[in-house]
């Protein structure tokens, strides 16, 4: 009779891998393969870099191609190109009838000045003049009569000659008659000569007389005219008290106040021409040499550009700058006001189809040779060359080729390790 089963059962060994634990294990260790399968190239580029930077800081921009503008931004003050100051023509009261910041046309008075002493003057002119046109007058009655009795003599004389010829006449006929004597025809002959020579004479100062009345006259006249030249400037000066404004524009400043007392030359007011403001820019030393009447420039107005030029350069640097003017292309824009300050661009050159990274402060660190390529999560230090330089963009010379990252940021902090990885 069998009891039980028990002398039939054998037991049975597990498998290496079996049980729970075992399981686990496995799975471990192949998330431990898998995990280092896909940090392998992680772990190869941190080995082999020099540093590790966080990428969140760095700028990082592509290597394009396209057209370069060389360009400079300076700062601007708006000026009018005619702005006058009108000093006072003599010494008065002035009488002043505009305000700053008043509109004012060609031609208005803005300051009267009441001057006795150019009023006085005018009036003594005057006089003279009336008094030099009496004498010519008086002179040119005076040849009048001179050529009349010139004329009378003349006549006279002729009338004296006339006789003497008849009586010679008659003397030559009784001659011949026998009834004269030699000494009677010789003192007709005599009497003919003289009345001749007393013509000839009277008629020679009859033209020297006529010579001299004239010139009195011309004289006469030249100091008439010389005296009307002095009332008209005298006039001048008067018409000038009242001093008028050679532009349309703006009052910009009144330097005395009414019924001030003043002296010739003394600065009254100043007007602004409205229609002919410039820009004067101040240009750094360096690129001074780059900059010369009539390089372009595009000056920042209300959100909009306007087109000008390089009107003129200083040849002096004053605290590393240079002082310059730019005048619009056009008329300026409608708004400006005197002394506004306005940025703007000149425009050097245009390089076209060139090689160009947006400008960074790798520029400056890199000394303008060296920059980081950007490749796979790493920087690698790369010679380059570079060559014009914007203020948005640097040219690139060689070392760098078209679709291409490099690091903008400053770069100093790598301390020149030749691989830098970027740690996301």
């Amino acid at each position: 009779m069998i009891r039980d089963s028990s002398t039939m059962d054998r037991p049975v060994e597990r498998p290496w891998w079996g049980g729970r634990r075992n399981l686990w294990l496995a799975g471990a260790l192949l998330a431990a393969v898998a995990a280092a399968a896909v940090a392998a190239p992680g772990l190869r580029r941190w080995m082999s870099s020099d540093q590790v930077v966080d990428a969140s800081r760095l700028r990082i921009g592509t290597v394009t191609r396209g057209d370069l503008v060389r360009d400079v931004d300076v700062q601007g003050s708006v000026v009018a190109a005619f702005r006058p100051t009108l000093t006072s023509p003599a010494s008065g009261v002035a009488r002043v009838a505009v305000r700053p910041g008043e509109t004012v046309e060609r031609g208005q008075v803005l300051v009267r000045v009441e001057s006795p002493e150019v009023d006085s003057r005018l009036a003594q002119e005057r006089s003279a003049l009336a008094s030099l046109g009496a004498e010519l007058d008086r002179e040119r009655l005076r040849a009048r009569q001179e050529r009349v009795r010139a004329a009378q003599e003349v006549r006279r004389l002729e009338v004296a000659l006339e006789a003497a010829e008849r009586a010679m006449a008659r003397a030559e006929r009784t001659r011949e008659m026998g009834l004269t004597n030699e000494v009677e025809y010789e003192t007709a002959h005599d009497e003919l000569e003289v009345a001749r020579m007393r013509l000839e004479l009277a008629r020679q100062e009859a033209g020297l007389q006529e010579e001299t009345v004239e010139f009195e006259v011309r004289d006469r006249a030249s100091r008439l005219e010389r005296q009307r030249l002095v009332v008209a400037e005298v006039e001048r000066q008067v018409g000038e008290l009242a001093v008028r404004s050679p532009v349309d524009g703006l009052v910009s400043r009144v330097e005395v106040a009414d019924r001030d007392s003043v002296t010739a030359g003394q600065p009254l007011v100043g007007v602004v021409d409205l229609s002919g403001l410039e820009l004067e820019i101040q240009v750094p030393e360096a690129y001074a040499a780059d900059i010369g009447p009539g390089v372009e420039a595009v000056v920042a107005f209300d959100g909009e550009r306007w087109p000008g030029r390089v009107k003129s350069l200083s040849p002096e640097v004053e605290g590393s700058r240079v002082r310059g003017v730019v005048e619009f292309a056009g008329a300026p824009p409608p708004g400006l006001k005197q002394g506004q300050r306005l940025p703007a661009r000149l425009l050097l050159e245009t390089r076209p189809d060139v090689l160009k990274v947006p400008r960074g402060p790798f520029l400056e660190s890199g000394g303008g040779r060296q920059v980081y390529v950007v490749e796979d999560g790493t920087a690698t230090l790369r010679a380059v060359a570079t060559g014009a330089v914007s203020v948005s963009e640097v040219e690139i010379v060689s070392g760098l080729d078209e679709g291409e990252e490099i690091v903008l940021s400053d770069v100093s902090r790598f301390d020149g390790a030749q691989r830098v990885l970027l740690r996301d």
